[in-house]
């Protein structure tokens, strides 16, 4: 796994974004008009926006693949066998042999961005050793690959109604069934979001 670099998530003391609202630690749901097949019905967590762009991970899209690949590839034996069958997400159209893992616990891994208080991203191995191990955090999501957005196009998307903002809950980013993310996201701001069309996509 790769270390996030700072050109891809910028500094937390950047300044804000224009458009008056840091989509840090929300969720992106992609509104019914959204035709970009990378997109289409995703629902997305930001995990960093600042005025020099945006870096978030899709998490309810399941790849063909499972965690025991991965772990097979790192040389790394599963203490649970079940953990082995854990579906990995396509996080995003960009770098897809770049891991990310969105999970509760800070332990001090190597290479962690906290997004919030309570949900932190890490791209070092060390978390994947303690997953397998198991001695990693009791909840986490294993990504490959991420959404990337140059400064100022998320903004314009989001004028644009491209997405809906909605408050990331750690149910809906760990215990909602993939399948059903991209409704249940819309609906804690009581949107039946199958049925909107050119509404704001302002939260």
């Amino acid at each position: 796994m790769s270390t996030i670099s700072s050109d891809q998530i910028p500094e937390d003391q950047s300044p804000k974004p224009a458009i008056g609202s840091n989509l840090t630690g929300q969720l992106l749901v992609a509104m019914p008009m959204m035709l970009d097949p990378n997109f289409a019905r995703t629902v997305t967590y930001i995990c960093e926006h600042s005025d020099k762009g945006a870096l978030g991970i899709v998490i309810n899209r399941p790849m063909d693949m499972d965690m025991g690949e991965v772990l097979d590839q790192l040389s790394l034996v599963p203490k649970d066998p079940n953990l082995a069958e854990t579906p990995i997400l396509q996080g995003g159209p960009v770098e897809l042999q770049r891991g990310f893992v969105i999970h509760e616990a800070e332990a001090g891994w190597e290479s962690t961005l906290e997004v919030t208080n309570s949900i932190f991203v890490t791209t070092s191995r060390d978390i994947l050793s303690a997953i397998a191990a198991g001695t990693g955090p009791h909840r986490a999501l294993l990504a490959l690959g991420y959404a990337g957005w140059e400064a100022g196009q998320l903004e314009e998307e989001i004028s644009a109604n491209a997405w809906l903002s909605v408050p990331a809950t750690p149910q809906l980013i760990f215990d909602t069934p993939f399948d059903q993310r991209w409704g249940r996201a819309a609906a804690e701001l009581g949107v039946d979001i199958a049925t909107l069309s050119h509404q704001a996509g302002h939260a």
